[in-house]
């Protein structure tokens, strides 16, 4: 029966191939196992048609037809290349039990296999009240492949993915390891387990463990540094991967954590040049080229941001529309609409889409075609009322902008009215009620708004915003703003409130601290327009004419800015 089946199989390929598209995530790779004794079996007619009929169906798209016949023809023959088969199509048939028989199948029939024990735990612990069968599995795996041990141990917590008590996990893998305490990446398996069950410190004192035992290990090295950021001590992280790197500054992996670590402390220059470093060693690597891209973006170095989105996307990059997008919101920062338009025309739909919509609306106002602008958002087709509702708001947004509050605030409450308890209609309504001085409205919209989200911070900042602005009810409003900073502490606009209701209640330098940190957080125009004048307040009109001269220059249209200035400097 081998070579007939060898022959099948042989033969059969390209139909398998069209049946069973590899694109299942769990489906491993095909493998043929190594020295295996096969089962002497006669090629039956019984057998030749199940094959054939689990082949056909499959090609047909009659996938259950398929996991059963394959199902019945391991069961029947204990071959495990079709068990192995049918595990793969129960996998692409999402059918998890069949896929586990058939790898209990498989690694039974062939028990020289690891790759079989291996993926078999996996798919156990995918189950409830399977953890004893894996934890069997597993034990027997390690103990039975003594010149692939560390590797074993290193994969050891990935058969656990997809089991969520970690905490369960954790003590599995402390049993699992204990005869292998000699080697580090016992202690390694040790230290991904604890995090994955939240026991940070177990997780530092394990991964220290394995660097007593070998103390220039890479690995450990950058899982340590991790932990250490994860748990904010990203100073002590960064100088881990630094000293590491100077001792092996060729360690790509060492470097992409700098990088990364740069990135999340905002030190974008540094990370690019680390970025670029690691571009020049792999110079068609695409995930370098986006995130090259991306921080010379945020570097507005924006001819070094399209040359290089713009490589990652002739590269082949997965996530394409995005790239589209952020080519589209660099030709914005340079003032070319017509190529910042091209890019959101590109962007194809998906999760993106939408959004490309919204901004091609926004340059068309942007350039005075406010009725094209609605339009195009109006021949916007979904089905999903959250996008219909985004449509609405972002053409809301386009009539405000163009000095429309009122049309703006009637196509609001006209939603408003047939979805009165809609918290994102609720606040857009209010601020556009104030726009129109229907103060009344909004105070009302934003205290419901408070009611129905509790948790919502800035519908406190803008009630508080609104009082402090306006010089009324200047307790209440800093008691407002003071619980939107409470949930949210480090917004800047929430902190910008907090300054000017501070310097409405005569505290200019409480006011300053909030002011200047809202601005060292976000160069907004109405935020320096603030700092500007507590300076200005406090004597210091050098400082305030640099702060007010800085937003002027970037942001020269901004209405509360020029009135600020022009009040406060005569000019």
């Amino acid at each position: 029966m081998n070579r007939l089946l060898s022959s099948l199989t042989s033969g059969l390929g390209l139909a398998v191939a069209l049946a069973f598209p590899a694109t299942s995530p769990a489906a491993p790779s095909p493998e043929e196992p190594a020295a295996v004794t096969l089962p002497a079996q006669e090629l039956t007619a019984r057998t030749l048609y199940t094959f054939l009929l689990a082949e056909i169906a499959g090609a047909r798209g009659e996938i259950g037809v398929a996991v059963q016949a394959y199902a019945d023809l391991a069961q029947r023959t204990r071959d495990p290349r079709i068990a192995r088969r049918a595990m793969e199509i129960a996998l692409y048939a999402r059918n998890m039990p069949a896929a586990i028989d058939a790898a209990r199948i498989w690694s039974e029939a062939d028990p020289s296999s690891e790759e079989a024990r291996r993926i078999l735990a996996g798919l156990l612990a995918g189950g409830d009240g399977q953890l004893e069968q894996v934890q069997a599995q597993l034990a027997r795996l390690l103990a039975q492949s003594p010149e692939n041990i560390d590797n074993h141990l290193m994969g050891l917590n990935r058969a656990f993915s997809r089991v969520q008590d970690k905490e369960a996990v954790k003590g599995i893998v402390m049993r699992l390891t204990e005869p292998y305490t000699s080697h580090p990446e016992a202690y390694f398996a040790r230290a991904q387990a604890a995090i994955s069950a939240g026991d940070a410190m177990e997780s530092v004192a394990a991964i220290d463990t394995a660097l007593r035992m070998r103390p220039d290990w890479e690995p450990a090295i950058l899982f340590k540094a991790q932990l250490l950021s994860q748990s904010g001590a990203m100073q002590e992280a960064m100088r881990i991967v630094t000293d590491y790197l100077q001792r092996h500054p060729d360690s790509r992996n060492a470097r992409l954590a700098h990088a990364r670590a740069l990135v999340s402390t905002k030190q974008f220059e540094a990370a690019r040049q680390e970025f670029r470093q690691l571009l020049d060693g792999a110079p068609d690597d695409r995930e370098l080229m986006y995130a090259v891209g991306l921080l010379s973006a945020q570097l507005e170095d924006y001819d070094t941001a399209a040359t290089q989105l713009e490589r990652a996307l002739n590269a082949g990059h997965p996530d394409d529309d995005s790239i589209r997008i952020n080519l589209g919101q660099v030709a914005e920062r340079r003032k070319d609409s017509a190529t910042a338009l091209r890019w959101y025309r590109a962007v194809e739909p998906g999760p993106q889409h939408l959004d490309a919509q919204l901004r091609i609306a926004s340059i068309l106002a942007r350039d005075g075609k406010v009725a094209e602008a609605r339009e195009h958002l109006h021949n916007v087709k979904t089905a999903d009322e959250a996008d219909r509702k985004r449509l609405l708001l972002g053409e809301a947004q386009i009539l405000r902008t163009a000095g429309k509050e009122a049309e703006a605030f009637e196509l609001v409450d006209g939603a408003l009215r047939s979805n009165e308890d809609d918290t994102d209609l609720l606040y857009e309504s209010s601020m556009l009620a104030e726009s129109l001085g229907k103060l009344e409205v909004m105070e009302g919209r934003l205290r419901k708004l408070i009611a129905l989200r509790p948790e919502f911070a800035h519908a406190y900042n803008a009630l508080g915003y609104s009082f402090a602005d306006r010089g009324v009810r200047l307790e209440e409003a800093e008691a407002l703003i003071v619980r939107a900073l409470e949930l949210t502490p480090d917004d800047p606009f929430i902190l910008d409130s907090m300054g000017w209701v501070r310097f409405r209640r005569n505290d200019p330098t409480g006011a300053l601290a909030h002011l200047e940190k809202a601005y060292g957080l976000r160069q907004d125009p109405e935020i320096a327009a603030h700092l500007g004048e507590v300076l200005w307040n406090l004597k210091r009109p050098a400082d305030a004419s640099r702060v007010w001269d800085e937003a002027l220059k970037n942001n020269p249209d901004n209405d509360a800015l020029k009135s600020v200035v022009k009040r406060l400097r005569g000019q």
